[in-house]
């Protein structure tokens, strides 16, 4: 049977991963969430005291990157794979709202991008994989048979996280999710290494008012279609 690459990209918050998840559990396919893996690198930076909202020592974040080893392993009760880093299971810990500010700090090092996107390419490389990211369809597979780029108002992006946020016991406003979302958006797209823009082949969906079924169905289409080409 043919098998395609699914590059997924977008802003933060558009649901990029619920929906490379159900893709990739419908075909059987590997998914790659590489924001988990930009998570990690920087809860290890987090950890180590070299990034935070108002500081970031890219020296040694480079310097010890050889000293982080990021793998994917398939969790069979929830359905999909968990982050570990260095051995341990940091999946909840990495999607906390500290986290996220201060991943796109970390997501601007060229030498971290250089890195990952190497681990991705070689985690896609035999094709039947959903990858969802900033750069998918630009970077790590500009030779994706499908391409989407995902996108929604900042108000509904942030709605969404903050409903996600509480619902994991997260003490956080609204304001702090929405005004994080927004610096994330202006940081993703303004970096100088692999901004976040669309792939010009790329199928752009605003899911602001779709629902997950909605966008799944509407998406699964497009993905028979490229199979059966």
């Amino acid at each position: 049977m043919k098998k395609i690459t699914i590059a997924i990209d977008g802003f933060s918050s558009t649901g990029k991963s619920t929906l490379a998840k159900q893709l990739a559990k419908e075909l059987g396919y590997a998914y790659v969430d590489t924001g988990a893996m930009y998570r990690a690198v920087t809860y290890f930076a987090m950890k180590n005291n070299w990034v935070s909202e108002t500081n970031l020592n890219t020296i040694e974040v480079i310097k010890n990157l050889s000293n982080i080893n990021l793998e994917f392993r398939f969790n069979e009760q929830l359905g999909f794979a968990e982050m570990f880093l260095n051995n341990v299971n940091v999946e909840n810990e990495i999607r906390t709202i500290e986290v996220s500010r201060c991943v796109s700090k970390i997501a601007e090092i060229s030498e971290v991008r250089t890195i990952l996107v190497k681990q991705q390419q070689q985690m896609g490389k035999n094709k039947a994989v959903v990858m969802d990211g900033r750069d998918i369809g630009t970077v790590v597979f500009p030779d994706a048979e499908l391409k989407l780029f995902m996108t929604a108002s900042a108000q509904t992006r942030a709605q969404r996280r903050f409903d996600e946020l509480v619902e994991k016991g997260q003490m956080i406003t609204f304001e702090d999710v929405l005004q994080n979302v927004q610096e994330r958006d202006y940081i993703d797209t303004h970096r100088d290494d692999s901004p976040l823009v669309k792939a010009s082949d790329a199928i752009e969906i605003d899911n602001s008012s779709m629902s997950k079924d909605e966008q799944f169905n509407l998406v699964l289409l497009m993905v028979n279609e490229k199979l059966n080409l």
